[in-house]
């Protein structure tokens, strides 16, 4: 009993030495009031209120408890004052949250002058000295701590006492590294990660992970190119050798092609080249050059001032010259000859009258001076008129021409030089032996000619970027001087510029070469950042080819395996295994206790704060009610303890159950089906409706008649054979033609639509001519009916009283009705009643007194256009044949007229029936007395 009260006496006492005032520490739902060295998190106060708070990291809304946190967050006087690493507001809600950095205080329970690192935006390989007591880290990062043992230590939350720690975890005094988790993938080494989860890269470095170096940037670091290089040997891997020299003054520079370009833009060509005739500078050869066949320039031969490019063929001579008939590039002078016709030798000139020698420095000559050569003396060449003489190199005194010993005049450099000469000159050089000493921006010398770009085995030497030197003996390429070989002979490889046998470590093999890894891998198999095969120190965990500086928050890194491990089950962050190495607890309850996670024993009704792994009792001295300490006894203070009152419109929220959650879903799906099935039943009762409406339209609703509903009632009673069922009437033709014209319309398609139009246009012309046709087929009915007026002898007679031949009923059925008689009368045929005899035989018993009527029977042929027509005939108006047929007379001329037209009817095919097949129809009644 002594010794616990002596040890509240004491912790008291502590306290109370450190703050002589007490303080009311909150959370969000819970306040304390005593006596407390805790720095961390805000100060909140306000005017007119009895003290003021200390709010721990968390999150507070204008409902939170307790009354006094209340008031004072929700009063518009309130001030807050954060600590080192806390931003704060007070505008609710209030997110009270550590910056992304580290807070190290020098005392336990985040007591003491707390000090800030904050998340470093550029990669630092340098290291801070740190003596925490405990320390605060923000959500998603994580911090590299080394202790006593020199091994680094990865920290994933907040500690609040380091003395808690496991014994692998003690004595820190170093801050290794600072980086945030949010990154996915996790940034290369280079790049840092922001608290946003994108990869901060610093110049020069390049990729969403900061994993290469941009274009003119190269090595481990992404240093740039050197400045007078235009292209350099970058990348990662890159060694920074100058690929392709900084141009000044390209001839592209200043529209020129074969000439330098000047500071003013103005351009300076070559010998023997000018404008062009497209307004580009030393596009075409001068006059007096012609192009050659090698793209350059070349002197036309002797006497000649203009000539063809390709052929060198001489267009214009000089004055007193006339082109050779042998050799057309050249041009010949004209004998000179005294006015009594003597020629002049070789060497001398006629001056009219006589022959007079030429200048010593002319071999012929058309006067007696230099300027009059033909052909200049020997060591001397032509030059705009003039006789030069050459320097050792067979350069023309004062130009940039070379000799021409074959045609005696100075001639041209090649084309992208800019100057040349002979290596020994004589006079018996030619000008194919020229070689160039100079060459214009862009172009390298190699072998006495102006190329683009060295060739292999040699380098362009830096001295000048402009000759090409022969590389060592031992290398097959080499930058920068002979001997730093690029790829090697003898199947060596090339390492830093040094042939070896095999690559040294930190490089892999490719191309004959020894290309260093990438900075994140100790060794490799390639250059890229993924490709690595071991790690180094400060990046130990190769996952997947990379290496990264941590294994995951619930994982250590395990050194045996060189592999990241789960961590026991009781910890969110260990160092090690087993639950004796805890940095951090699963489980919220729980505390560190030396590497344990512990069931946290709060007091006074507190809890764990989130996220400082601490009872707020234990940041909290709270003196006892009672006793004989020293210290004073706290003040009252109203609504410490006090909830807020709820307001008459204050709506409390709560989560939802998960039944609840359930319920609403399948109240949803009831409710989709619900609707799912009344749309479609609605579906089905407009297509039913659409049905009835065309049966309707059609006359083929049968379904209210009597004898369809007890058709059904019967099928239900006694059932049915598929086979037995009643069917409806056969649709007929016309409607059986709707349909078809329905679907087809249906199935509209514009390309269809001028077929149609076609189709319709040639009904129409069928159907004029079948009503021309009728027209014709009365015409000729009336002319036949005609025929039969005749008169008697002596009297007028009215027409025949004769039955017509087409007077049936209006259809084949009634036709056949007609026929079915009794006795002889049903087996009569047509012919039998041709054969009888008239009606007035027949009325009165008398034989016929008067002749026989006329009969002008035409040929049955000659009739069959016209009366029997393919478009009009059907052979459904052919009567049956009689089932037994009638003895009679001999046929008499209307009954072989008869015969022969039912014998072509049945012989006609029928008619073919289209798109607008006709149905045929009774024209009416005939007074063709031949039907009867």
């Amino acid at each position: 009993m002594l010794s616990g009260m002596l040890t509240i006496s004491l912790l008291f006492g502590a306290a109370f030495a450190a703050q002589s005032s007490p303080t009311v520490v909150c959370v969000a739902g819970q306040c304390l009031e005593g006596f407390t060295n805790t720095t961390i998190g805000a100060t909140l106060s306000a005017s007119g209120a009895a003290t003021s708070l200390l709010l721990l990291p968390g999150q507070y809304t204008s409902s939170t408890n307790p009354s006094l946190l209340h008031d004072l967050l929700t009063s518009s006087s309130a001030s807050i004052s954060a600590s080192p690493g806390f931003e704060a507001n007070t505008s609710l809600p209030l997110n009270l949250a550590l910056q992304p950095g580290v807070a190290v205080y020098p005392q336990a329970n985040y007591s003491g002058q707390a000090t800030f690192a904050q998340l470093p935006s550029t990669p630092s390989n340098s290291t801070s000295k740190i003596s925490p007591g405990s320390l605060a880290v923000a959500s998603n990062v994580w911090v590299a701590l080394s202790g006593s043992s020199n091994d680094r230590v990865i920290f994933w939350d907040s500690v609040p006492d380091v003395s808690q720690l496991p014994s692998g975890a003690s004595g820190l005094s170093q801050l290794l590294d600072i980086q945030s988790s949010a990154c996915s993938p996790p940034c290369a080494g280079a790049g840092v990660c922001s608290a946003s989860g994108t990869c901060t890269c610093p110049p020069g470095f390049n990729g969403t992970s900061c994993e290469t170096c941009s274009p003119g940037f190269f090595g481990p670091t992404c240093q740039a190119c050197p400045a007078d290089c235009a292209t350099c040997d970058d990348g990662m891997t890159g060694t920074g050798r100058c690929l392709e020299p900084l141009i000044k003054n390209a001839p592209s520079t200043c529209n020129c092609l074969n000439g330098v370009c000047g500071s003013d833009g103005s351009c300076t060509c070559n010998a023997g080249w000018t404008t062009g005739t497209n307004g580009t500078a030393c596009a075409k050869c001068d006059t007096g050059f012609f192009l050659n066949s090698d793209g350059n320039c070349e002197v036309c031969g002797l006497g000649c001032t203009q000539c063809a490019d390709g052929s060198g063929d001489c267009i214009s001579c000089k004055s007193g010259f006339t082109q050779n008939a042998n050799d057309r590039t050249q041009c010949i002078a004209t004998q000179a000859t005294t006015s009594t016709g003597t020629v002049c030798p070789d060497g001398s000139f006629s001056n009219g009258t006589a022959c007079q020698p030429c200048s010593p420095l002319c071999q012929t000559c058309s006067g007696p001076t230099s300027n009059d050569c033909i052909i200049c003396g020997a060591g001397k060449y032509s030059l705009n008129g003039n006789c030069v003489g050459t320097d050792g190199n067979g350069v023309c005194d004062g130009s940039s021409l070379v000799a021409d010993n074959n045609k005696h005049n100075c001639d041209a450099c090649p084309s992208k030089c800019t100057t040349c000469k002979y290596p020994s000159f004589n006079v018996a050089s030619t000008i194919d032996q020229v070689q160039c000493t100079g060459c214009l921006p862009g172009f390298v010398l190699s072998q006495g000619k102006c190329v683009d770009s060295c060739p292999s085995g040699t380098f362009l030497d830096p001295k000048d970027n402009v000759t090409c030197t022969a590389c060592d003996s031992s290398c097959s390429s080499c930058a920068g001087s002979a001997t730093f070989c690029l790829t090697c002979a003898n199947n060596q490889l090339a390492s830093n510029g040094k042939c070896v046998a095999s690559c040294p470590s930190n490089t892999f093999s490719s191309s004959g070469q020894c290309i260093t890894c990438h900075p994140d891998c100790a060794t490799c198999s390639g250059s890229s950042f993924n490709q690595c095969s071991s790690c180094p120190a400060d990046r130990p965990v190769l996952t997947n080819g990379r290496c990264l500086p941590t294994c995951s928050k619930s994982q250590y890194f395990d050194k045996t395996s060189s592999s990241c491990q789960s961590c026991d089950a009781s910890c969110s962050s260990c160092s090690g295994a087993g639950p004796g190495n805890c940095l951090a607890c699963s489980n919220s309850n729980h505390i560190l206790r030396g590497g344990t996670c512990a069931p946290a024993t709060c007091s006074g009704g507190s809890s764990v704060v989130s996220g400082l792994g601490i009872c707020l009792s234990d940041l909290v001295v709270v003196p006892p009610a009672s006793g004989t300490s020293a210290g004073s006894p706290l003040p009252s203070i109203t609504g410490i303890d006090t909830p807020i009152a709820p307001s008459s419109n204050t709506v409390v929220k709560r989560p939802l159950q998960w039944w609840e959650i359930l319920l609403m879903a399948l109240g949803c799906a009831f409710i989709f089906v619900l609707f799912l099935m009344c749309w479609r039943r609605r579906m089905r009762k407009r297509r039913a409706a659409a049905t009835a409406n065309f049966a309707a339209a059609k006359n083929l609703d049968h379904s209210k008649s009597w004898r369809y509903r007890l058709a059904r009632f019967g099928e239900r009673l006694f059932g049915h054979r598929k086979g037995q069922r009643w069917m409806m009437p056969k649709e007929t033709e016309d409607i059986r033609l709707e349909k078809l014209r329905a679907a087809e319309e249906a199935r509209y398609d514009p390309a269809l639509e001028k077929m149609r139009v076609a189709e319709d246009v040639r009904h129409d012309r069928d159907m004029a001519k079948l009503r021309e046709s009728s027209l014709r087929h009365d015409r000729e009915m009336e002319k036949l009916i005609g025929s039969y007026e005749y008169t008697r002898a002596g009297s007028s007679r009215a027409p025949s009283p004769l039955p017509s031949l087409r007077d049936y009923d209006s259809d084949r059925h009634s036709y056949k009705a007609s026929n079915k008689g009794s006795g002889a009368e049903r087996g009569r045929t047509t012919n039998d009643l041709l054969a009888e005899e008239s009606l007035y035989s027949q009325v009165t018993g008398q034989p016929r007194r008067a002749p026989e009527p006329r009969q002008p029977v035409r040929n049955a042929a000659d009739l069959l256009p016209s009366r029997f027509s393919n478009t009009t005939y059907s052979s459904w108006l052919t009567p049956d044949p009689p089932s037994q047929p009638m003895a009679h007379a001999a046929p008499t001329p209307a009954q072989e007229y008869a015969r022969s037209v039912t014998q072509l009817a049945q012989a006609d095919p029928p008619p073919q029936r289209g798109a607008y097949w006709l149905q045929p129809t009774s024209t009416g009644g005939s007074r063709n007395p031949f039907l009867r």
